[in-house]
């Protein structure tokens, strides 16, 4: 039902078999434990070796060990890991989109043949740190500096909502040089390097978040990856995780949609089950037009980003239609469940609830929609 034009037969074997993997991955290994986790504020650290074994790490990169599958085979990746929940898909996106990625594309040979193969296997675990309190649509007005330090840098400052903070074996963090951005691999325990976890979220529970405070902290030069120069290098990491993002948000609007299906064929209310009132179905055909919809939008997105030829603008409306969509989906689907939609014995909520922080972060709806307004119209309003 929930792949209504049949896009599964211009599926490949092989991304068939790497879809129906990580289902059976989240339904088995992972479904079990996310109620608890998301309910104990704690992401699921003991799925890692599994996530390692599966490839779920930066998977289409090439080299190093690494397999470089294609885009669509990737998709079909994170919707899974989605339709477990957003928690799980975050950590893979961090790990590969903004860590795993920036090292492979500006790290130096050795940062390279170091990192990869273990952040691939999920033995270490990267965070990203771009984000500050002041500074987050506006990453450009940074206020974390680094200054040279005869061979060494000194880099002093803080970030703010960073996702696997306080797990990371390596934090990559973005300073403000003189010479303009530049991007550092900071090993955990190093001085003046702390990571604080933030307590009190309604959302991504089942995902570690953190605060992270650098006071003067020294670290040499090989440290830094030498291929990124300027804010161009962090926002080119950004499109990759958003384009997982799009993806991802689809696994969410799945898992909610199957859930308020199943359940009103089951609820009875006035002597019939809830699936036959006009005011349910009509809620459901919205659900299902509009997941359909995202379904061929993100094939096509795919298809351009295997070829080189996607730009951010598209990335951009992959993004912000597919959390529009999923949320939208997600609170229509918590109305169907009535009270059990906020129950954690249903998914729905958890859902719900994930969905308001990820429409938010990577690029806010509204800042998604001026990027598209720029395309349109040529005129920027970020000026």
């Amino acid at each position: 039902m929930t792949d209504f034009y049949n896009m599964d037969a211009l599926l490949s074997d092989e991304e068939k078999l790497i879809r129906a993997t990580v289902r059976d991955f989240v339904e088995k290994e992972a479904r079990p434990l996310l109620a608890s986790c998301w309910e104990e504020g704690r992401f699921p650290h003991e799925l890692l070796p599994s996530m390692g074994r599966l490839g779920l790490f930066g998977p289409t990169l090439e080299g190093y060990g690494l397999p470089g599958i294609g885009n669509l085979a990737y998709g079909l990746m994170v919707q899974e890991l989605e339709r477990g929940d957003s928690g799980l898909r975050s950590f893979a996106s961090v790990q590969g989109g903004l860590v795993m990625y920036p090292i492979h594309r500006y790290g130096s040979e050795e940062q390279k043949l170091h990192w990869l193969p273990l952040l691939a296997a999920g033995e270490k675990i990267g965070c990203f740190g771009l984000t500050e309190a002041d500074h987050g649509s506006d990453p450009g007005g940074m206020a974390t500096r680094a200054r040279r330090d005869g061979d060494d840098w000194i880099l002093h400052g803080s970030k703010m909502w960073i996702t696997n903070g306080t797990l990371a074996d390596v934090t990559l963090i973005w300073a403000q040089g003189e010479e303009g951005v530049l991007g550092f691999l900071l090993e955990k325990g190093r001085p003046g390097l702390q990571a604080r976890a933030m307590e009190g979220k309604m959302s991504l529970r089942a995902s570690d978040t953190a605060e992270i405070s650098l006071d003067e902290v020294r670290v040499p030069d090989s440290a830094r990856l030498p291929g990124a120069k300027g804010l161009g290098a962090p926002l080119s990491c950004l499109n990759q995780a958003r384009y997982s993002i799009a993806w991802g948000t689809l696994g969410a609007a799945l898992a909610c949609f199957e859930e308020a299906v199943a359940y009103a064929g089951e609820r009875v209310q006035f002597g019939r089950p809830i699936a036959g009132f006009q005011l349910t179905q009509s809620k459901l055909a919205e659900m299902l037009s509009r997941i359909t919809q995202h379904q061929w939008m993100l094939w096509r997105l795919a298809q351009l980003k295997d070829a080189g030829e996607v730009t951010p603008a598209q990335i951009s409306l992959g993004k912000r239609n597919g959390c529009e969509i999923a949320l939208d989906i997600a609170r229509e689907a918590r109305q169907i469940l009535g009270a059990n939609g906020i129950s954690l014995e249903y998914q729905t909520g958890r859902h719900m609830c994930n969905l308001e922080a990820v429409i938010t972060y990577e690029g806010t709806h509204e800042i998604h929609s001026l990027i598209l307004g720029k395309e349109i119209t040529g005129l920027s309003a970020f000026q």
